[in-house]
């Protein structure tokens, strides 16, 4: 079982340094081992270090030592198990708290600087707010086909948050996307739709029409997305033929 564990972590080691380099190894680095033992030790040691950096803030790494040695060393540990469980279960807790008070301030904070530059977007000539709030600027007019929400659509796209971050792009993949148009965020549904093919517009769309106070992946909480889409196909719904029914006569 033991085997099995430190095979694990050997494993596991590899992937550390697959993401990001960070040391180099030289002659004076190796000569600073006495024999390969040492140099497992070492690696793991750093692994461990390097994956937990930014989830434990302000490790006390001389308790966390004197720790591992005592229970290495199979020596009396100074806290009982039920303490060191406590302990360690209060400290997960308090993160958890800590991590929700910073996103409930930030997602705060996103949307008080989303309401603001809506307002003062929506000033802007040229930018046209709907009903729903989304705020659209017409950058080129179409005279092609123009979708509802169960068409399909070939679009290019950049994503940008409000402080000019790209979040994502189609121009920079160098692939047109293609979706159905009621599958996608509500801003996209609704702005697309205005579009007639060979346009190409820029929208403000408010949280509410996008990812909300939640966000995903690298968007944020309740973040206003700038998007410049322009629109290069539409392939309409093809629509079914109603199904024949057979009337069979009522015998009396």
């Amino acid at each position: 079982m033991k085997r099995l564990v430190l095979l694990a972590a050997l494993m596991a080691s590899p992937m550390v340094f697959a993401a990001e380099a960070t040391t180099t190894s030289t002659t004076a680095n190796t000569a600073a081992f006495a024999n390969e033992d040492a140099k497992v030790a070492y690696s793991l040691g750093f692994i461990f270090g390097k994956n937990n950096a930014a989830a434990i803030e302000n490790l006390d790494i001389d308790k966390f030592v004197a720790g591992f040695k005592d229970g290495y060393g199979a020596k009396p540990a100074l806290l009982s198990e039920e303490e060191i469980k406590q302990t360690l279960t209060d400290y997960k807790e308090r993160r958890m708290a800590e991590a929700q008070a910073d996103f409930q301030k930030q997602a705060q904070e996103n949307k008080s600087r989303g309401d603001a530059f809506l307002a003062e977007n929506g000033k802007k000539a040229g930018v046209m707010t709907t009903a729903s709030g989304l705020q659209y600027e017409v950058l080129t007019q179409g005279t092609g086909a123009q979708p509802t929400a169960t068409d399909t659509v070939e679009v290019h796209y950049e994503g940008k948050l409000t402080d000019g971050t790209v979040f994502d792009s189609s121009v920079a993949r160098g692939q047109p996307a293609s979706f159905r148009l009621d599958q996608v965020i509500a801003g996209w549904t609704e702005g697309v739709q205005l579009m007639k093919a060979g346009s190409k517009y820029r929208f403000a769309i408010p949280s509410a029409l996008a990812y909300g106070e939640m966000g995903a992946g690298t968007i944020p909480p309740n973040a206003v997305l700038l998007f410049d889409v322009e629109l290069l196909k539409v392939t309409k719904e093809e629509s079914k033929p109603a199904d024949k029914v057979e009337k069979k006569a009522k015998k009396k």
